[in-house]
């Protein structure tokens, strides 16, 4: 029987209705969530994220802030522009577009951004309080796949999950938010010498390499949950994962389609995440 699809599109639109209500009423109060976006340069990929980030925001009800600046603005200029919206009262949650040009270090950007507006979940501290399960912004697409989880009912308590990718905003907050969840977690990459071995094993597959058919059917325990976080794009240039979707689909019970699986939550949990910042702010 083949695998029931994990639909992103319809869980994204529900949550976000759910952010709209919340946001409404904490504009009510005087405290409208605000988002500052920041792009730098021309990277074609990059100017569609951060348009369907604004709109998003404008959907949700937020203030949208999007500031663009040429390739040539300087490293100093980029961090006193964040130092100033890190004291904006309006602004709850900075967002610096990535990747930077090569002048700029992101590493000194991200730290740059204030913990309490660091809603991407990407700066050491905010690593830090996911490693000890303190209270923080959590990386939006790792969030965004444990909801499409929690979607399905399925309980990840004492199951096996394989996450294959290593990444610091993916594969490894990805690892440790399964093993909140008390799932025993394996985390394979480039350097594990035999991925199927593993993935055979587990009742949930979290793909996230950024390389097709990294996950064939034949690597796929029949049964298990498959979370494909990939984008690429096949021979017709056609969108796709890293999951062979078409084989593994019947092997899985559960699996997220690309696109319309993990995609449309990335951005949900990027507003979710603004939204929590202005709710701590209106707390304090």
């Amino acid at each position: 029987m083949p695998a029931q699809l994990i639909d992103g599109n319809a869980l994204s639109k529900q949550i976000r209705s759910e952010i709209a209500e919340k946001a409404a009423a904490l504009t009510a109060r005087g405290l409208q969530p605000g988002l500052a976006v920041i792009l730098v340069g021309e990277d074609p990929a990059s100017h569609v994220y951060v348009r369907n980030k604004v709109k998003a925001c404008q959907d949700a009800g937020f203030k949208s802030v999007l500031e663009k600046y040429e390739t040539s603005l300087s490293e100093a200029d980029l961090l006193a522009r964040i130092e100033a919206l890190n004291t904006d009262p309006s602004i709850h949650g900075i967002l610096v577009q990535m990747p930077l040009p090569k002048h700029i270090d992101p590493h000194r950007v991200i730290e740059a951004i204030s913990a309490r507006k660091d809603v991407d979940g990407y700066s050491t501290l905010s690593a830090g309080e996911l490693m000890t399960q303190l209270p923080g912004f959590r990386p939006c697409t790792p969030y965004g796949c444990m909801k499409l989880i929690e979607s399905t009912g399925y309980d990840l308590r004492g199951k096996h999950a394989v996450v294959i990718g290593r990444s610091n905003t993916v594969g490894k907050p990805m690892a440790l938010l399964l093993l909140q969840a008390n799932a025993t977690v394996t985390l394979c990459h480039s350097g594990t010498p035999d991925i199927g071995h593993h993935t055979r094993q587990a009742d949930v597959v979290v793909a996230a390499v950024g390389r097709r058919n990294v996950l064939t059917a034949d690597m796929v325990k029949p049964g298990a949950l498959v979370i494909d976080v990939g984008i690429n794009r096949d021979e017709a240039g056609k969108l796709c994962g890293d999951v062979d979707f078409d084989a593994v689909k019947e092997v899985a019970s559960w699996i997220t389609p690309v696109p319309g699986g993990v995609g449309p939550m990335t951005i949900t949990m990027l507003l979710q995440n603004t939204l929590e910042a202005a709710q701590r702010k209106a707390q304090a």
